[in-house]
């Protein structure tokens, strides 16, 4: 077990004997902050997130399916291995950040899985947005090995992890939460604890679906004020749309360009009279 592994298992081990106790073991943090911190999925979101870790300091050792994904992060300075396992085996701190649950089942339950290599102690956050069941039967399967496995999946997009913005909706157990908020704070601007294991993808479900919702409503309106004022179809809407952002109903979705997109296909699959 490495000291990282076994300073979190102290400390973890103290505040469940110690419920009551009020220490900060500042000292311990920043020792198992010298240790590298695995990093598995390096696309869109996974390779900025992966570069925000090593401005912070963090050695990465990162691994994709697709090898040549990895040359950026690469030259950022990561070290790049062969396959889950190997990274496994290399460290004690590992973010997946993966498309979707059944990449999620392989990278930590396949052949070459991390839980192949795992070591006892080790932390295991998953950022992919998946099925909150798939995160339980991973918590499961991460338990009987001896680690501890936690949901984290993101809300942002590729901006805001290319600024260490994103929104991160933690479940898992709580006595972990401090050590996987040290690692997400560098990838994040809010970390949030929802819950047991399944939770942070459930919330994330939620979020998802307001925003569908928004974007929906919003396009709808849009296309009502086009057809309204008459403007042509060849040379986009008359209207002026300041006032989505500026008025009580002003929201994410009216600002954003992608929202004119859904509204000509809306407007297109069934055109208002």
């Amino acid at each position: 077990m490495s000291m990282a592994a076994l300073l979190r298992g102290y400390r973890s081990l103290y505040k469940r004997c110690n419920k009551h106790a009020d220490i900060t073991l500042v000292s311990c943090r920043s020792m198992a902050s010298k240790t590298p911190v695995g990093f598995i999925g390096i696309g869109n979101m996974g390779t900025p997130m992966a570069r925000n870790l090593l401005k912070h300091g963090y050695p990465v050792i990162a691994t994709d399916v697709f090898p040549e994904s990895c040359k950026e992060l690469c030259d950022s300075g990561a070290q790049i291995l062969d396959c889950p396992a190997d990274v496994a085996e290399r460290a004690d701190r590992i973010i997946t950040m993966l498309p979707s649950s059944p990449n999620v089942i392989e990278v930590y339950t396949g052949p070459n899985g991390i839980l192949k290599k795992v070591k006892k102690g080790t932390l295991l956050i998953d950022s992919s947005t998946i099925d909150p069941s798939v995160s339980k039967e991973m918590a499961v399967a991460a338990e009987k090995m001896g680690a501890v496995y936690m949901d984290a999946p993101v809300s942002g997009g590729v901006g805001a992890a290319s600024l260490a913005k994103l929104t991160f909706m933690v479940g898992g157990v709580e006595v972990e939460f401090n050590a996987a908020k040290e690692l997400l704070t560098c990838m994040g601007a809010n970390v949030v604890y929802c819950g047991q294991v399944g939770s942070g993808q459930a919330v994330k479900i939620c979020n998802n679906m307001m925003l569908a919702i928004g974007m929906i409503g919003t396009a709808e309106t849009m296309n009502l004020g086009i057809s309204s004022n008459h403007s042509s179809p060849h040379h986009g809407p008359s209207m002026e749309w300041n006032w989505l952002g500026a008025s009580g109903i002003q929201c994410w979705t009216g600002n954003d360009g992608s929202v004119v997109t859904m509204s000509s296909l809306i407007r297109a699959s069934h055109p208002l009279s």
